[in-house]
């Protein structure tokens, strides 16, 4: 495909793997954000072409994976209530509460919709003026300006039948929490490309100084990933602790500053719980007092809920980069896609679904 299968050139990966293992003189543990990227590094065998010396962690970068319990619990009870037009994307239906998933509350009766935009659950609440609409706002900073813009154009427009019911993350503070833990091993950071897009990567310079990591944007094709694992050898082989940007034709440093200002409009950072990490400060969005009339937690009294999680399931570990997916006692036993425990097995792009999918032996 144009534009497409030259980043994943055979003869060009050999050459990038082998100044890799050129460079590489002692241990390195680098850890990747993105769960797109996880996906490709499995799929590829990219950690593969690597020197026995550079391990590869998997980090918190699937928002569906690390959508907290009580949160899937709070949108299956609002979806099975009458006159609810429940708007998600798809890879949440599937993704359990602690009894059932969206899609059996859709079997159920539930009035449950796939919508690719959350503009698209707007309409439908203009279509729909006896029904609430709720759109289920997941993602980082990458989905964000999208969803502000619905709640925006939702007050301009005068809709009140319309709300969202937030789960955004924010990546900085996810990888302050990383880096702080004990349990700490990763030396190294491939940024995620497109939440990049949006915010640029300003704030990882503060990061990089600080705990003297060095952090590279990264794109989610091989010879992306490759030559980002490069760039970042290079700096842990010379002692340096920057910020490098391989993802050039599609990052800036200052992002898109549009939709940062939608970002900032509507939303505010706040405290957010992780699914298997726990609350890290400042590490989520909610939308702001003068928004406060869409927030669906708000409007169907769910605020409160809150719900522990599976004392098997070792997904926590593993989005911290502390754990593989294979060396959960449970992986493709108790916990398979078709029957998951956590949420990384769930998610198409969590570290365990795609172990399952490409290394289950």
């Amino acid at each position: 495909m144009k534009y497409l299968d030259e980043y994943r050139d055979p003869e060009s990966a050999a050459r990038i793997s082998k100044e890799i293992r050129r460079i590489t003189t002692k241990p390195h543990v680098i850890m990747e954000i993105c769960g797109g990227q996880t996906h490709a590094i499995v799929k590829y065998g990219i950690d593969e072409f690597l020197p026995e010396q550079i391990e590869l962690v998997h980090g918190p970068g699937c928002p569906v994976c690390v959508t907290p319990l009580e949160i899937i619990d709070k949108a299956i009870e609002i979806a099975a209530k009458r006159r609810i037009i429940f708007c998600s994307f798809g890879d949440m239906l599937r993704v359990s509460g602690s009894d059932k998933d969206l899609l059996s509350v859709k079997a159920e009766g539930g009035d449950v919709r796939i919508v690719y935009s959350p503009l698209d659950a707007l309409g439908l609440a203009q279509k729909n003026p006896d029904c609430e609409v709720v759109f289920f706002a997941v993602g980082f900073e990458t989905t964000a300006p999208a969803n502000a813009m619905a709640v925006y154009q939702a007050k301009r427009q005068g809709v009140k039948n319309f709300s969202i019911l937030v789960s955004h993350v924010l990546v900085p503070p996810a990888m302050e929490a990383i880096l702080s833990s004990k349990n700490n091993r990763v030396k190294g950071f491939l940024a995620a490309g497109h939440v990049c897009t949006v915010m640029g990567y300003h704030e990882y310079g503060p990061i990089a100084e600080k705990y003297r990591v060095p952090v590279v944007v990264t794109g989610f094709e091989p010879l992306d990933i490759l030559r980002g694992i490069e760039m970042c050898v290079k700096q842990l082989e010379e002692g340096r602790f920057e910020v490098e940007n391989q993802y050039t034709r599609s990052v800036k440093e200052e992002g898109n500053i549009t939709a940062q200002d939608i970002i900032k409009k509507v939303f505010k950072a706040i405290p957010r719980k992780w699914r298997g990490i726990g609350e890290i400060p400042q590490s989520g969005l909610g939308l702001s007092d003068e928004y406060k009339d869409f927030d669906a937690e708000l409007k169907f009294g769910v605020a409160h809920y809150t719900k522990e999680e599976s004392s098997v399931c070792i997904s926590g570990l593993i989005l911290q980069g502390v754990k593989k997916p294979h060396e959960c006692p449970a992986f493709g036993k108790e916990c398979r896609p078709e029957k998951p425990l956590g949420a990384t097995m769930v998610s198409s792009e969590g570290a365990c679904a795609a172990y399952y999918r490409y290394r289950k032996k």
